[in-house]
């Protein structure tokens, strides 16, 4: 609900848009394929993470822009991604609020978790360990899609892993 696959899909389309191969991962895509029969459970989602670090990891290696878009609860798991990880690694923190995303609650799973029907839903009865440092933090509840792009593109212009010739399209 945090607007994590509808941004990896505006980042894709412009890197796309300046020459680039781009994959992206999506969470609930995995979940049914690549980590079909994990569960929520702590262990579990490690699990989920380091298997789409691994396929960004090979992707990457092989001269294609992965992004994932998931959620990755724990700081550790996240840092192990990053330190296995043989070509530029970006950590972009999609910021949303809990009472935001209980607010838009795409999929209902917000409802079913405080109504107790569900566990280990992050930030109900899961824990999230925000990023300390990411390398960009958007915040989707006050920016637009665009400007959560805009922001991410103009990150990484700026530490020059893709070209500026799309800059005059940024706001």
């Amino acid at each position: 609900g945090a607007g994590k696959s509808t941004l990896a899909r505006a980042v894709r389309d412009e890197l796309i848009d300046r020459g680039r191969r781009v994959e992206i991962l999506d969470g609930d895509d995995i979940r049914v394929s690549l980590s079909k029969g994990l569960t929520f459970s702590q262990a579990d989602r490690d699990t989920n993470v380091r298997r789409i670090g691994f396929v960004t990891r090979l992707l990457s290696r092989n001269g294609v822009v992965a992004i994932a878009a998931a959620i990755s609860p724990c700081r550790e798991t996240r840092d192990d991604v990053r330190r296995n990880h043989e070509a530029t690694f970006v950590e972009v923190f999609v910021d949303c609020p809990l009472e935001e995303l209980i607010r838009r609650d795409t999929k209902g799973l917000y409802a079913n978790a405080l109504r107790g029907d569900i566990q280990d839903v992050s930030g109900i009865s899961a824990p999230y360990e925000a990023p300390i440092a990411p390398d960009v933090h958007v915040k989707t509840d006050i920016q637009t899609i665009e400007e959560s792009r805009s922001a991410i593109l103009r990150w990484l212009e700026g530490q020059g892993l893709i070209p500026c010739d799309g800059a005059s399209r940024l706001p």
